[in-house]
């Protein structure tokens, strides 16, 4: 069988966590291995947090990555994209891809398809969009996403609003960001007062839902800069994706919790990893995940159990519930396309090792 010839003065020296290893452009192509882009400001944070030797994985390349199989669209994106940039997947939330660009990649992507390069799956005509959720009076909320939203300039970002705060039927914006981890300096810009006063102006609720997937990524620069919005009316949810070597501990999860909770942020879903090609290697044993999610569970007061530890599947986001004395993993729709399947509960026979709803038999 014949292979693709590479060009010899391609190869470059690159580091990895594990060493250093020779490879070529198209090889890092071929294995959906992104490159390594990092803030200043977070290798910084990440070293002086005492929790270096964890959170390194979420930004530094790692030999796992040639080995670690998957597909580049986990969740359907695809098949639920109406126009380029907007996808419609549940009847409620439109959610528009405004950027691939981000302040730092982060090695886990399920979007590396599009971060960091020029993807044709980004939203340009935003009067197309904003005539179809217009269109559509299901849809009540807009998730900003991407890409990060917040590399994009302030006065982008108010572009973008002119075409949805109009729409009378939305009843909130979110926009999806890791950029408070990142590159927290970014929310003193003075000019966010007047983009979130908009909002409000509009009737409308204004929500950042952060990223912070460990304690040692929640820095003071980004509790003030939270606190400053959250006095402005701006709400704050936060998502943790649930990973291997990183964060596949209770204790950490349940400090992270407490201490968003502490600083006025709801935390919002643990995803379990997807099986994002490149990527993979993150996902944590569903045994292993419901044991975590028990032990954060016993960690936290009432008021702090305010997470769902979700599956985003091609079919909906699951909840996983349990794994039974029977032996099956216990689910429940938290989102289907179809509203009939919503809060639907099922269950699969387990296997060991199985990261993800396709890895258990049905039965």
């Amino acid at each position: 069988m014949k292979t693709a010839r590479t060009n010899r003065t391609d190869i470059k020296a690159t580091k990895f966590i594990e060493g250093t290893r020779a490879v070529a452009p198209c090889e890092l192509k071929a294995k959906s291995i992104t490159l390594y882009k990092v803030t200043e400001f977070y290798r910084e944070q990440i070293t002086k947090s005492g929790y270096h030797d964890q959170l390194k994985y979420i930004v530094e390349p790692s030999f796992e990555e040639f080995e670690s199989p998957g597909d580049l669209d986990t969740s359907g994106e695809h098949d639920n994209t109406i126009v380029p940039g907007f996808q419609h997947k549940y009847a409620e939330t439109g959610l528009v891809l405004v950027t691939d660009r981000c302040a730092s990649y982060c090695r886990y992507c399920f979007r590396k398809r599009i971060v960091g390069k020029e993807s044709e799956e980004i939203a340009t005509d935003f009067a197309q969009i904003a005539q179809y959720i217009g269109g559509h009076p299901e849809i009540t909320n807009v998730l900003l996403s991407g890409g990060d939203p917040f590399v994009l300039s302030t006065a982008k970002l108010d572009e973008i609003l002119d075409y949805l705060l109009p729409i009378p039927h939305l009843d909130s914006i979110r926009i999806g960001t890791k950029m408070v981890a990142y590159e927290p300096k970014r929310f003193e810009d003075p000019t966010l007062a007047a983009l979130f006063q908009r909002i409000h102006e509009a009737g409308k609720a204004a929500v950042i839902v952060t990223h912070f997937d460990h304690i040692g990524e929640i820095s003071v620069d980004a509790e003030r800069n939270i606190r400053s919005l959250r006095a402005l009316g701006v709400q704050f949810l936060n998502q943790s994706v649930l990973l291997a070597k990183v964060n596949d501990d209770p204790e950490i999860l349940a400090a992270t919790f407490a201490k968003c909770h502490q600083m006025g942020v709801r935390p919002y879903y643990l995803f379990q990893g997807r099986p994002v090609k490149g990527g993979s290697h993150f996902q944590v044993p569903l045994r292993r995940g419901v044991e975590i999610v028990h032990g954060i569970n016993q960690r936290l007061s009432g008021i702090h159990k305010t997470f769902k530890y979700i599956m985003s599947h091609y079919t909906g986001k699951i909840e996983i519930l349990d794994l039974g004395a029977d032996g099956r993993v216990y689910m429940r729709y938290h989102q289907n396309k179809c509203s009939q399947e919503i809060g639907k509960v099922f269950s699969r026979p387990y296997l060991e090792g199985a990261c993800w709803l396709d890895d258990l038999p049905e039965g």
